[in-house]
């Protein structure tokens, strides 16, 4: 059964292109129709069977009718089909389940598109820029795909416009207008271009090169196309086929090569699926995390007592498990040089980054403009999980001889008690309430109010809801601050310093 044609994300559309190797012979045709139906029904992609429509009585100029000299006036005469003939053939590509597709190459041959029912029309490349051609063309419904064979990007540029002004749905294809075309003519690297130029819009490849080539289709897989064009035929004793157009069997190996390429490249737009015979095949060769002292039942497991080396043992951390939002926590006493197992696992990165943007919520609200990449040192003297009771966000500015830093503290959320022996601040409240508690001097602040406070003075600051304080100080030194309550000290984990880049 036919399916529903997406030409951007639905399966790969594989486009036999008929042309006029039908040799004006509708019986030929129908067996170019039924080979091709053959070598392509047990492949999981789309397929679609083209024809291409001239209206010769107005397609050739009058004076040159007769002239079968000329190579393509003589070949387009005689592989003339009629319009119940062209009928016949799509009515049996559509019986077969193929998607019907078709080149219209003057205005009357796209009224006989529409008329026809057709679900696709091509655009040949001799025809992108055409203006009279497209439009008419864009009066058909459906979807449009056109090749860029021969085409200046200016060009490009115009034509894409012109269809997306006119919300029309459509693809371009690379293609080398060359027939055949040599391998070193072939341009893959267009696809690139074509794709990173006009974003959103689906590259295909329409292939000209011999049929036996069968890397090109390979390469232009591993680029991401998904729609493939190529010219078809069946080669008898009374008809033969061109140099660039394939025979059953070779599109059969064409269609396998991108199976295989599709294969190799595996998922897209996601990581994909990692097999067990990898992961196992890795961490063999991943340190393991040894005790380097020994470490206590409930005593969090980090570098200050372990160390890291090789070889690791079934069910026991890797170095590779030691992130610095990650907590591991022994859940058994753990022997001197022993293998860290049986330990609990918290992770804290969602937390951090939930408190980061919260963050910079306060600071666009607040109208303060901040670097692109900030030094972030997330407090949380009890814990992250109690950070929006106890804690603070602070920003580095700048740390010399004076120092600069921005101060968020949360509706609810008071920075506990504590003492600087070596530098003085003066904290200027850029936005929100605060109160700071002085050694016993209650001050309610807002904003535009400045608080100096020297070293040795006790200090406590908190907020109703929500403030920004910049802090500046002399230079800020790291163990310069003592906590009143002493189990804070002992906690070497309550800070989380990061690196954060806004956008």
């Amino acid at each position: 059964m036919k399916e529903k044609i997406d030409l951007a994300s639905g399966k790969p559309l594989f486009i036999l292109e008929m042309a006029n190797n039908h040799m004006g012979d509708v019986e030929h045709g129908l067996r170019i129709i039924r080979e091709m139906h053959e070598v392509t029904k047990n492949f999981d992609f789309n397929f679609a069977i083209k024809f291409q429509y001239r209206d010769i009585d107005t397609f050739i100029h009058p004076d040159f009718k007769e002239r079968m000299e000329l190579k393509y006036i003589k070949r387009f005469t005689e592989t003339r089909l009629s319009e119940g003939a062209f009928l016949a053939l799509k009515e049996k590509a559509e019986k077969l389940g193929f998607i019907t597709m078709c080149t219209p190459f003057d205005e009357k041959s796209v009224e006989n598109v529409i008329k026809h029912g057709y679900d696709i029309l091509k655009i040949a490349s001799c025809s992108f820029g055409d203006w009279p051609l497209l439009e008419k063309a864009v009066s058909f419904s459906g979807q449009i795909i056109a090749s860029t064979g021969g085409a200046k990007l200016d060009t490009i540029d115009k034509v894409v416009s012109f269809l997306k002004h006119r919300d029309k749905k459509f693809a371009l294809m690379h293609c080398v207008g060359e027939y055949p075309v040599a391998k070193d003519h072939l341009q893959l690297n267009q696809i690139d271009l074509l794709k990173n130029r006009y974003p959103g819009v689906p590259v295909g490849f329409s292939t000209h090169e011999e049929p036996d080539n069968m890397e090109a289709v390979k390469i232009a897989v591993g680029k991401g196309v998904r729609i493939f064009e190529k010219h078809v035929g069946v080669k008898t004793d009374e008809y033969e086929l061109n140099a660039y157009s394939a025979t059953p069997e070779q599109v059969g190996e064409w269609i396998r090569a991108a199976k295989d390429a599709y294969e190799m490249c595996g998922v897209t737009g996601k990581r994909a699926p990692f097999l067990e015979k990898e992961l196992a095949d890795i961490r063999q060769f991943q340190r393991g995390v040894f005790a380097s002292k020994e470490i206590e039942t409930g005593e969090r497991v980090d570098g200050s007592n372990t160390f890291y080396a090789f070889p690791n043992q079934p069910g026991q951390l890797v170095a590779n498990n030691m992130g610095k939002y990650t907590i591991f926590t022994a859940l058994k006493k753990i022997s001197l040089n022993a293998p860290v197992m049986n330990v609990s696992r918290t992770e804290t990165r969602d937390k951090v980054l939930e408190i980061v943007l919260k963050t910079r919520e306060m600071l666009k609200s607040a109208n303060i403009a901040v670097s692109n990449q900030l030094d972030f040192e997330i407090s949380h003297h009890y814990g992250i999980d109690k950070f929006y009771e106890t804690g603070a966000v602070i920003i580095t500015c700048i740390n010399r001889e004076y120092a600069k830093k921005l101060m968020v503290v949360f509706p609810g959320q008071s920075h506990p008690a504590h003492t600087h022996k070596q530098k003085d601040e003066t904290f200027h409240v850029l936005s929100g309430d605060v109160t700071f508690d002085l050694g016993g001097d209650i001050r309610e602040s807002k904003a535009g109010d400045i608080v100096v406070v020297e070293k040795g003075v006790k200090h406590i600051f908190s907020s109703k809801n929500g403030a920004i304080i910049e802090e500046v100080s002399s230079t800020h030194y790291k163990g310069d601050s003592f906590y009143e309550d002493e189990s804070i000290a002992l906690n070497k984990n309550r800070k989380t310093a990061l690196t954060y880049w806004f956008e």
